[in-house]
């Protein structure tokens, strides 16, 4: 028997960094995707296969504590364990990962990840409910990521485009707007821990304009949310230019992120860094019109490739 399941990746069009400070974040999920397959194993391991590596545990030495494998993997083993303990099943697991989303770069890979593993390892035993599936997905995830907020988490699962606010929580935005995106990758390996303490230790060295960023920030999110309503890309666009020279300011844009900012805004909507920045990707928006355009121009400095949202989110195959 085997249990497979998929997730998506997800880009953040608004709000990241200044959604740590009370703000919020518009956030989607693409349609690049990751695939989980499950089966049990007569011997009590498990085994965990994938293109970034291979690992496997006997089940009694897997702790949260201590995993002894390959750190980005310590999730998985917690969530088959869990399922194995559930359900009393004196048995292994091996788990086999395929993925259309490169990992590192700031597309969500390793929420999307604990989201598809934890449906195809529980679906073993049960289907869970989405619901069920982003809250243990999480748990997983705070493993190794103790601060993650979980709206990565949440939009791999559901879907679609949401917000999410650090008190508000996470809310689905209403729309079946069809945004055609171009992923630009700077090639520049970064640090997101890093980055966000940088980012607090400018904010503590520049209080009152940080202030005035985050209000900058707040009304930005505010009018891409109605312009989302009207599918208004014009309007996007520019909000999208308005909010990379908002990261700037904090600076978390390097060199070769404006350059391709600047090849991307001579044919798209707008462009802007999507994640912690300091390295990792950028997205333009685009339509039927300037998309090919848009790919010519960023091929000549950088890898690149077309997204669109994806409204299905985690789904059982």
């Amino acid at each position: 028997m085997k249990s497979t399941a998929s997730a998506p990746g997800k880009v953040i069009l608004f709000g990241e960094h200044f959604v740590l400070y009370g703000g919020k974040a518009i956030l989607c999920s693409i349609n690049k995707r990751i695939f989980a397959t499950s089966q049990f194993l007569d011997e009590k391991k498990v085994k965990v296969r994938s293109s970034l590596g291979n690992a496997e545990l006997d089940i009694r030495s897997i702790s949260e504590l201590d995993f002894g494998t390959t750190r980005f993997m310590r999730p998985f083993f917690y969530i088959a364990k869990r399922a194995l303990e559930e359900h009393g099943e004196n048995k292994g697991i091996e788990i086999v990962l395929e993925s259309e989303v490169p990992a590192g770069i700031g597309l969500g890979s390793s929420s999307a990840v604990c989201v598809a593993v934890t449906a195809s390892v529980n679906g073993l035993f049960e289907r869970l409910s989405k619901q069920e599936v982003v809250k243990r997905a999480i748990e997983a995830e705070r493993i190794i990521f103790k601060e993650t907020s979980g709206a990565d988490t949440s939009v791999s699962t559901f879907g679609g485009l949401m917000i999410y606010g650090t008190n508000s929580g996470f809310q689905e935005i209403s729309s079946k707007n069809d945004l055609d995106l171009v992923i630009a990758n700077s090639s520049q390996v970064h640090n997101t821990k890093e980055i966000v303490r940088q980012v607090r230790t400018f904010k503590e060295k520049n209080v009152d304009f940080f202030d005035q960023l985050c209000k900058q920030e707040d009304e930005i999110v505010n009018e891409a949310l109605s312009a989302l309503k009207k599918n208004d890309l014009n309007t996007l666009g520019l909000l999208m230019s308005k909010n990379q020279d908002l990261l700037q300011e904090i600076k978390v844009s390097t060199k070769q992120i404006d350059l391709l900012i600047r090849e991307a805004k001579k044919t798209s909507y707008g462009a802007k860094i999507t994640g912690a920045g300091v390295g990792g990707c950028i997205i333009s928006l685009v339509d039927n019109s300037n998309l090919a355009a848009t790919i010519d121009n960023l091929k000549k400095v950088a890898d690149c490739f077309p997204v669109k949202i994806d409204y299905q989110g985690l789904l059982y195959i």
